[in-house]
């Protein structure tokens, strides 16, 4: 199994006050700036959010622009919906690109127009996708409909999860989908340039965002780690990005995650294990690294 490289979602640290006893006496602490310690990993360059299609607008490339700037290293940007079916107009935790459609005789059609916007916006200020590959093209899903959810804020956070959060009915075209995609990278970025990125699979499988079982995310897994190293071998996979493992549920996903990909059966090759470049589970209050 290769080495894991673990990477922490960064998020606001809440600290809790507490309470002092009546006799407590002020305590001055002082700072000299002047004085160096030591060097400061520059961890809060890396960002994500829900809304891919927001990344091209004029405010986009403006906040965009303003972060870049703010780093002494490339940025790194994470976005959903990369892969959903749609015109491009975004909405409230949605986002599409119609990367993937299918004529009537069921050919895949591909088109990486928005999806070229959105990595150029990036990739013009220096900065370095994390690229999520997800969700499921409409074409593709196993329970296509309801597919884009109406969800805005008072309604239940459940109902976002429609038909783009279900498994391929056919891995192969998906498959072949995330090898075009790599490959359709390298031809406009460059093979250096997409082996500096990192791809994983989808967001936190281990809630509703994935509709279906963890074997059916270890296949897809198994399958998208086929296509992309087929497309570039340098090229990082890994995920699966699952929630804070302090709970069980979310714990128990990703300790079989890494047991898949070290001992398991591989879905594609039908050999042990499958290609895992770097595996993290993070959530907004907690981190944590699961080891086998």
């Amino acid at each position: 199994m290769r080495v894991l490289l673990l990477l922490f979602a960064c998020s606001w640290i809440i600290c809790p006050a507490f309470a002092q006893p009546d006799d407590a006496k002020p305590t001055a602490i002082r700072v000299d700036a002047s004085k160096p310690i030591g060097s400061m990993v520059p961890m809060w360059a890396w960002f994500g959010h829900d809304e891919p299609n927001y990344t091209y607008m004029k405010d986009g490339r403006k906040l965009l622009s303003e972060l870049a700037a703010l780093s002494p290293v490339p940025v790194h940007m994470r976005v959903h919906n990369l892969l959903c079916t749609g015109d491009g107009t975004p909405a409230l935790k949605w986002g599409s690109s119609n990367v993937y459609t299918e004529d009537a005789n069921g050919n895949p059609i591909y088109d990486w127009t928005i999806i070229d916007k959105i990595v150029d916006t990036w990739t013009q200020r220096n900065m370095k996708p994390l690229v999520e590959i997800g969700f499921m093209p409409e074409a593709l899903s196993t329970k296509p409909q309801p597919y884009q959810h109406n969800w805005r804020p008072g309604l239940p956070y459940g109902e976002i999860f429609t038909g783009w959060a279900y498994p391929p009915r056919d891995y192969n075209k998906w498959a072949e989908l995330v090898y075009r995609w790599v490959r359709h990278s390298v031809d406009r970025y460059g093979a250096d340039e997409v082996a500096s990125w990192y791809w994983e699979l989808w967001n936190e499988p281990d809630t509703g965002y994935w509709q279906g079982t963890p074997e059916e995310y270890f296949k897809l897994y198994d399958y998208t780690a086929d296509a992309v190293k087929r497309a570039l071998p340098a090229a990082r996979i890994g995920g699966p990005h699952s929630t804070g493992p302090s709970s069980k549920r979310a714990g128990d996903f990703l300790q079989a995650f890494l047991k898949h990909c070290h001992e398991g059966t591989n879905a594609v090759t039908g050999k042990t294990g499958t290609p895992l470049d770097f595996g993290y589970s993070a959530d907004y209050d907690d981190v944590g690294v699961c080891k086998i």
